[in-house]
């Protein structure tokens, strides 16, 4: 079966969509609020606890989740794996989306976001904060223009601009035409950057909690912090593109992809694997594994993120039967889907326990609002860029076996 891109022209809007359209019409009255009170109106954030949901669910686990652009563009293209070419486009559609939301999500959450230009004119070489905020820039900017080519090639040769606007078609198709041009002759260098500069931010996300070693507990507090959310986000990547497009397909009744989602999962068994070795063998080195029988929320979380989170999608992955059948590859992969964004917010909520703050803290509802909305606001620009743009894909020709 050979494949090509086109636009769904589905149906855009269902009741879904609409429930989605509700959800970031909340999510953005919260933001203007939010704006117009402060942080401490709708959040609650404190100077003593600067960060919570929205650093561990909107930035963190954004990041990590949109994993599968950059290592779909790896396989495919770097590695020469054409077979795997029909799940780069939605995979770096999602990613695209996902760094946009995290930069949204971002302006949200930092005080003074009228100054989020400074990393790039104040630099500071001994901050790690200073290098994830250079790398998602120049990296959301790398997605953008590897998006490029999907727009053209809906539009170039095709303009009808309406009314008095009509005599701006040629122009507006000339500049497709030589944006398309550049795009394709820097293809290849935009692909090698955005690899290089997702392993670049992936694992400096983990940096970050490396100068707080009494502000995060002993489980997930370790040197090679960075290490694991590098190798985290990796494992998750492929996991993340069998969830996204299986709720796709079966959302717009395409054709279902398992000829090329259930070899794909073969790399995540010794993907997950390495993670999980690092993991358990840095417990046994360091001797954290003694805080595991303590009964708090903090072990608790940490052994349903590794347990079901992990081991379990592990496992069941490690059965052909499993990988072959649809259910069971959905099941397995949102597994590890939920166990990597479990980590994330383990990492910077749950495990994180500042000595100054003696609360325990709980997002307020205007921040579960904002997270929502963000959500709500992918899905409903995810849906509508695949309706009109050459995104996802249609079988051409069936070739009988």
């Amino acid at each position: 079966m050979s494949h090509s891109a086109s636009p769904t022209r589905a149906k855009f809007w269902t009741p879904g969509v609409v429930v989605l359209a509700f959800l970031m019409a909340a999510g953005a009255v919260t933001i203007v609020a939010r704006y117009i009170g402060g942080i401490g109106y709708v959040s609650n954030l404190t100077t003593a606890r600067p960060w919570g949901l929205w650093i561990g669910v909107d930035v963190a686990s954004g990041v990590a989740l949109a994993a599968g652009g950059f290592t779909t563009a790896f396989l495919a293209h770097i590695m020469s794996r054409h077979y795997y070419e029909p799940v780069v486009r939605p995979a770096l559609l999602t990613a695209m989306l996902g760094y946009t939301f995290v930069v949204l999500g971002l302006l949200v959450d930092i005080g003074r976001s009228w100054a989020i230009w400074k990393p790039m004119v104040y630099w500071n070489f001994n901050s790690v904060l200073f290098e994830v905020a250079m790398c998602v820039m120049f990296y959301l900017n790398v997605l953008y223009l590897e998006f490029v080519p999907i727009v053209v090639e809906q539009y170039k040769g095709r303009v009808n601009l309406p009314g008095p606007l009509a005599a701006l078609n040629g122009p507006v198709d000339g500049l497709l035409k030589i944006a398309d041009l550049i795009t394709s002759k820097l293809m290849w260098a935009l692909i090698i950057a955005g690899v290089v500069l997702s392993c670049m931010h992936q694992s400096s996300l983990g940096s970050l909690m490396l100068i707080a070693p009494t502000k995060l507990h002993p489980l997930w507090y370790t040197p090679i912090l960075p290490l694991l959310f590098l190798t985290s986000a990796i494992a998750v990547g492929y996991p993340m593109v069998v969830f996204e497009t299986t709720l796709v397909t079966s959302s717009l009744k395409l054709d279902s992809e398992m000829n090329i989602l259930a070899p794909l999962t073969r790399f995540t068994v010794f993907l997950l694997g390495l993670y999980l070795a690092l993991k358990i063998g840095d417990m046994g080195v360091r001797g954290t594994y003694v805080y595991l029988l303590d009964g708090t929320a903090q072990t608790n979380a940490f052994l349903v993120e590794i347990i079901l989170g992990v081991i379990v999608p592990w496992v069941m992955l490690v059965l052909p039967r499993v990988r072959q059948s649809r259910r069971g590859l959905f099941i397995a992969c949102s597994l590890i889907v939920g166990g990597v964004l479990l980590n994330r917010v383990n990492v910077f909520v749950v495990g994180y326990r500042p000595p100054i703050s003696e609360a325990n803290y709980a997002p307020a509802f205007g921040e579960i609002l904002v997270t929502v909305g963000l959500i709500a606001g992918l899905m409903f620009l995810y849906r509508f860029l695949v309706t009109y743009l050459p995104v996802l894909n249609r079988p051409k020709q069936e070739v009988s076996a």
